[in-house]
């Protein structure tokens, strides 16, 4: 039977489905799915016994067996805005109902300390190492954190030497999958064995790419690496989409690129929205915020949030 937590989800998901007629198609008494909702009385066995059938219909069963799409923030180099795009991205899919799991998998705990996380005593090492349950900080409502920091590191000559090192970030994140909408994997700027864990436990990889002449460099050893896992690990795992970062539309330059960018990875998925240059979201992340709460009506969230809504737009249409 349903329950009173998986009812008032599905519920959150569905704004849509009119409360008043759900009361009345299970019949139940005026106002008891709206009071719930609104935290004002619990369902009881009765009242789910119900909704139950009703809500089958309009799909719950999919809901209550959904797994997380799991997304590993990519590329080759650093400086990219891979960790801000897992921040901001993040919250734009908050925003947008979703409830979203961010993951620190690069040693240098960018992510972590962009989010105002500092030497974490419960991060990713030990669900690494000691088969330790992840660690998970609340930043907001529907928005979490598994933080890490340079100690991660010590678990990468492990990983490395054991034979099934490279599926234990997938063992540990598996009973999560069903605890969240979305898992964004913020991976190290190189291609080692932290993002070769994340590709192998994710869904897509989504890349980020600056509009510069050596953008493509190193796309290519990406690419292979994805096929790679494909083949041996995770036959499920695609290219999300290649998002432009850091771009400014007023340089013809800066056009240029990204139009040659696009002809050298033909075929491969590029987002419409392009992140534009912005001094709000560099500062946000000085201050430990996303670009929604440090400055909402910046470019940077207008971008951030479309990019969301894309990302929206392709999982849940």
């Amino acid at each position: 039977m349903v329950t009173h937590d998986e009812v008032y989800k599905f519920l959150k998901k569905k704004p849509t489905l009119s409360h008043s007629g759900l009361n009345k198609e299970a019949g139940l008494p005026t106002g008891t799915l709206a009071k719930a909702m609104n935290g004002q009385r619990t369902l009881t066995e009765t009242h789910l016994r119900a909704l139950e059938p009703i809500l089958i219909q309009y799909g719950i069963e999919d809901f209550r067996n959904r797994r997380a799409t799991v997304l590993a923030v990519v590329n080759h180099k650093g400086g990219v805005g891979k960790t801000t795009t897992t921040i901001n991205l993040g919250k734009g899919l908050v925003n947008r109902g979703q409830s979203v799991l961010l993951i620190d998998i690069d040693s240098q705990g960018n992510l972590s300390q962009s989010l105002g996380i500092h030497n974490p005593e419960q991060q990713l090492l030990q669900a690494l190492t000691q088969n330790s349950a992840m660690p998970i900080v609340q930043l907001y409502d529907n928005y979490h954190l598994v933080p890490s920091d340079l100690e991660l590191s010590r678990a990468e000559s492990e990983l490395i030497k054991t034979p099934s090192g490279v599926l234990r970030f997938r063992n540990a994140l598996a009973p999560l999958l069903n605890k969240y909408d979305f898992i964004l994997i913020d991976c190290p700027p190189s291609l080692n064995i932290f993002t070769y864990s994340a590709l192998v436990a994710s869904t897509a990889a989504l890349v980020v790419l600056e509009p510069e002449a050596s953008a493509v460099k190193g796309m290519y050893n990406l690419l292979e690496l994805i096929h790679d896992i494909r083949e041996s690990f995770n036959p499920r795992l695609v290219i999300e989409g290649i998002v432009m970062a850091q771009v400014n539309p007023q340089l013809v330059l800066h056009r240029e690129l990204m139009s040659k960018v696009r002809v050298d990875l033909k075929g491969q998925p590029f987002f419409k929205t392009e992140i534009r240059q912005n001094v709000a979201v560099a500062e946000s992340q000085y201050v430990g915020k996303d670009i929604f709460d440090y400055k909402p009506s910046s470019t940077g969230a207008t971008d951030y949030q479309s990019l969301a809504d894309e990302v929206v737009a392709k999982h849940l249409a």
